[in-house]
C-alpha cells in the first residue's frame, strides 16, 4: 500500500496509525479519514495521501518530511519504507518487522524499540534509541542502523540489541549505557560512554575525548570482536572488519558501576 504525498503537511503529524497490523481489515475509504494531525487542523489521511494499492504488509510513504513523527512506531511486523525523510520517534516501540528511511529522521529514533530492524541511510538526530523525558531505559532490543551520522546522546540508557553509526556521532553517544552494544564508525564527540554501567561500544578509531574515568585494559586477544566483525559484514552493515582481533579495551565508567567496556583498533 502507497501513500504519496499530494501536500505538504501544515502541521506535524502522528503516523503511527498507518501500520500493517493497525490497517488490517480497514477499507481504503476508512483509511482516508483517519486522523493524523495533531494540531486543531486535524489533517485526514486524504488531506495528505493520495492511497493506492491494498498490501497492508507493505506500506510505502512516497514522499518525507520532517513533520512525519512517529512513522511505524508500534510496528510488530510488515515492512515500511519511507521515500524521504521522517521527523522524531520513527520506530518508537517496535516490536517486529522492517522499517527503511531513505532520507534523515529526528530524535529519538527508535525509542524503546524492542524487536525488528530499523535503518536510517541518512543522518539521525538526537538521542538516537534514547528514552523520552521521565523513561527508565531506551531502546530495549533490535538492530538499528544509520548509514549517516547521529547526533548527541546516540543509544543514552541503552539495554539491549545493536545500534550500528557509520558516519560518526555527536557528544556523549553511549551516555548512561545499561547493556547493549553500540557501534560507530568516524568520529565521535566528547566523552563517549559517559557514565555508562554496562555494554559494549565499539570505534573504529581513539576516541579524542574520552572519560577520565575509563581505565585502560590493554589489548588481549577478543573472541567476541571477531565474532563482531564477522555479524556487521553478514548484515551488510560493514564491509571491512571494525576492529581486528586484538582491540584495545578501555573499562569503565568507573564514576559509575564501571562494568562497560569501549573497544578500538590498536
Amino acid at each position: 500500500m502507497t501513500f504519496t504525498l499530494v501536500a505538504n503537511p501544515p502541521e506535524r503529524l502522528d503516523l503511527s496509525p498507518l501500520t500493517p497490523e493497525k490497517l488490517a481489515g480497514i477499507g481504503r475509504r476508512d483509511i482516508e479519514k483517519i486522523r493524523l494531525g495533531m494540531s486543531k487542523r486535524a489533517s485526514t489521511v486524504a488531506d495528505i495521501f493520495r492511497v493506492s494499492g491494498d498490501d497492508v504488509q507493505n506500506i510505502v510513504f512516497d514522499g518525507g518530511s520532517g513533520r512525519f513523527d512517529r512513522v511505524a512506531a508500534e510496528l510488530t511486523g510488515g515492512s515500511v519504507r519511507v521515500a524521504g525523510d521522517a521527523g522524531s520517534q520513527a520506530g518508537r516501540n517496535m516490536r517486529g518487522g522492517h522499517l527503511v528511511i531513505e532520507g534523515s529522521a529526528g530524535p529519538h529514533a527508535g525509542s524503546g524499540m524492542r524487536c525488528g530492524r530499523l535503518e536510517i541511510m541518512g543522518d539521525a538526530g538526537d538521542c538516537l534509541g534514547g528514552p523520552l523525558a521521565g523513561e527508565l531505559a531506551g531502546m530495549n532490543g533490535g538492530m538499528l542502523i544509520v548509514r549517516g551520522r547521529a547526533g548527541a546522546f546516540a543509544a543514552d540508557r541503552m539495554r539491549r540489541g545493536l545500534i550500528a553509526v557509520l558516519r560518526g556521532s555527536g557528544d556523549h553517544a553511549g551516555s548512561r549505557m545499561i547493556a547493549g552494544s553500540l557501534v560507530i564508525a568516524g568520529e565521535t564527540g566528547a566523552m563517549p560512554g559517559y557514565l555508562m554501567r554496562r555494554g559494549s561500544i565499539f570505534l573504529d578509531r581513539e576516541p579524542e575525548n574520552l572519560s577520565p574515568s575509563f581505565v585502560e585494559c590493554g589489548a588481549p586477544e577478543n573472541a567476541f570482536a571477531a565474532l563482531l566483525d564477522r555479524h556487521l559484514i553478514a548484515e551488510g552493515i560493514l564491509k571491512l572488519p571494525l576492529l581486528g582481533k586484538a582491540p584495545r579495551r578501555y573499562g569503565g565508567d568507573n564514576a559509575v558501576l564501571g562494568m562497560g567496556e569501549i573497544l578500538f583498533p590498536y
